[in-house]
């Protein structure tokens, strides 16, 4: 391990998954990566400790690029942390409203501030990432080019890269959440708290053999929180199925219904127990 521990995310400085990794482990040095694939290979090399990644958003639904790494991967998900994303107009300092004509950001930022874009009638340009938008607009500053333009990032970015919050808070709802597993080489012991459990398994082709395997929580008292499904690589038409459970491999109910999952299913693979994140309620207050 190193010290202070490097987390590997994907993005730039000011980025949402780089608040993540600090929300993790405050004192660790957040090393950006420009794609999923070189962050989480970073882990796995040990040239980072960890890979922050981010599996969900609860207005887009799932993050499949993190899920595909993990299926064949060695690392553990370790943590897993929940972000609050606010959407903040960045600009050079000194601009005004009325200047803007056109707005830079990742696809999705600019798809959640849809109704505020539309409003002040902004060209929407899409970018890799929230917050390497907010660094190309500072760049373009300091070369002349940035009059007229705009970023949709994180206030962090605003800091960072020395610009002006013009609007905040612009997305069109505020429940926006993203969820980011941490990923590791080495499985963490149990602590005190609740916990969850990640799991990825594959059924037969027979009528209700998902059915058989599924039953097996409730059946052992056992609350499932997500279901997942992805096309298999190996196999066309054949499906993986990415399950999340409240409970620790510890638990005697979780053990015995995972010794069922074994029997009962085709393909089984632990991807971790970890730590659950504050519910939703406790990241907005």
């Amino acid at each position: 391990m190193h010290t202070p521990p490097r987390i590997a995310f994907q993005g730039v400085a000011g980025a949402f998954s780089e608040q993540a990794a600090l929300q993790f482990c405050p004192h660790a040095e957040a090393v950006g990566y420009s794609t999923f694939q070189e962050g989480f290979a970073a882990a796995v090399s040990g040239a980072c400790d960890y890979a922050c990644l981010p599996v969900e958003n609860s207005l887009a639904g799932s993050i499949n690029q993190t899920y595909d790494l993990l299926t064949d991967s060695v690392l553990h998900v370790v943590g897993e942390q929940v972000v609050r994303v606010e959407h903040n107009l960045l600009v050079v300092p000194g601009t005004k409203l009325a200047d803007v004509r056109r707005v830079y950001s990742h696809p999705q930022a600019l798809e959640q501030c849809r109704g505020f874009l539309t409003r002040h009638g902004f060209e929407a340009v899409t970018d890799f990432d929230t917050a390497g938008a907010a660094k190309l607009l500072a760049e373009r500053q300091e070369n002349g080019g940035a009059h007229g333009h705009a970023a949709i990032a994180s206030k962090r970015a605003a800091e960072i890269y020395g610009l002006e919050i013009l609007a905040a808070n612009i997305e069109d709802t505020d429940f926006n959440y993203t969820r980011f597993f941490i990923l590791g080489a080495d499985e963490v012991p149990r602590g005190e708290g609740e916990h969850k459990t990640s799991l990825v398994i594959a059924t037969r082709h027979r009528p209700g053999d998902l059915v058989r395997c599924l039953e097996l929580f409730p059946r052992h008292g056992i609350n499932m929180t997500k279901l997942e499904s992805r096309p298999r690589r190996d196999k066309p038409w054949s499906y993986l199925f990415y399950i999340d459970i409240e409970g620790h491999l510890d638990d005697a109910n979780v053990q015995a219904a995972v010794t069922g999952l074994m029997r009962r299913a085709a393909f089984v693979k632990f991807l971790g127990s970890y730590p659950a994140a504050p519910s939703v309620s406790e990241v907005a207050s």
